[in-house]
């Protein structure tokens, strides 16, 4: 008798280990209204010693949403693995809307298997009257003519005096701004001047004021020659300079090299010579601009 109560419970267990993955789906309830919870039990059982794998959510562009995370419930039977996963969710659009479920896997030493959840629905009910199609709206009224307020006029008044006021203020305001100037002499004055109040030279920063003066001579000369651009080196400034008769370019060239020495081979320089300097770059540039506007020699008056 024994014999076969253990042969019928190998049976048994060779069923259980053999027997396909099956899947079931139960909605409950069945049919809802709009935006109501209801809960969807999918139940698997597979094999013993398979691990089942839910779909954590549900396909986002459905119209059925999920309002919680699943929650995955085992069987108690030990012949094989059955689990149950609930599903609570919401509708959001009225008649017989599909549950869209992403496909279980099943694993087990067989290999993987994918078990897919179709005809599964949810039958959702309008909560309007069954006649509401029957209602007809009422037509819109007509507009009355109704005149504005006496406080109307004067916001608007009030309004046009605040504009006139301002485009007064910005007018006085910019009249009185100085004028812009661009006389290239005149910037140029304005920068030596500026250097010198610096005070470079009584503390000790000779190079500085001597590339700092050569900086302004550059700046004038890219105001009167329209070639003498400030991003050239000092010997495309030399080049672009060298057809100008009113340019000193042997002088211009002197004073270039000596200065790019002291700026990049780091050439010491002493007051007296960086001081001398400054006064060369700012008689330069003013017999430069003395020669722009000196009147035209005819050449019987130069002979």
């Amino acid at each position: 008798m024994s014999l076969l109560l253990a042969i019928a419970f190998s049976a048994v267990q060779a069923s259980a280990t053999t027997q396909p993955a099956q899947a079931s789906a139960v909605v409950r309830p069945e049919t809802v209204t709009v935006g109501d919870p209801f809960r969807l039990l999918v139940r698997v059982r597979a094999p013993r010693g398979a691990t089942i794998e839910f779909p954590t959510a549900l396909d986002s562009g459905g119209k059925v949403e999920a309002l919680d995370p699943v929650v995955v419930q085992p069987s108690a039977d030990t012949t094989l693995v059955e689990q149950t996963a609930t599903y609570r969710l919401a509708a959001w659009d009225t008649g017989r809307l599909p549950i869209v479920l992403s496909d279980i896997l099943v694993r087990d030493a067989s290999g993987e298997r994918r078990l897919v959840m179709r005809n599964v629905a949810i039958h959702v009910r309008s909560v309007l009257p069954a006649d509401s199609s029957q209602h007809i709206p009422k037509p819109p009224r007509d507009v009355l003519d109704v005149p504005p307020p006496w406080w109307w006029w004067l916001v608007l008044v009030s309004a046009i005096l605040a504009l006139l006021l301002l485009t007064w203020l910005w007018w006085r305001r910019h009249r009185r701004r100085p004028a812009l100037v661009t006389d290239p002499l005149l910037l140029a004055e304005r920068a030596f001047d500026r250097i010198d109040r610096l005070g470079l030279l009584p503390a000790g920063e000779r190079a500085r004021y001597a590339a700092l003066v050569v900086e302004v001579l550059r700046d004038y000369l890219a105001g009167v020659v329209p070639l003498a651009r400030t991003s050239l080196t000092s010997t495309e400034l030399l080049v672009a300079v060298r057809e100008e008769s009113i340019v000193p370019v042997n002088a211009l060239a002197a004073m270039l090299a000596e200065v790019d020495m002291v700026k990049f081979a780091r050439r010491s320089i002493s007051v007296e010579r960086a001081a001398t300097l400054g006064k060369e770059a700012r008689n330069m540039v003013r017999s430069i601009d003395a020669a722009r506007h000196a009147p035209p020699v005819t050449p019987g008056k130069a002979a």
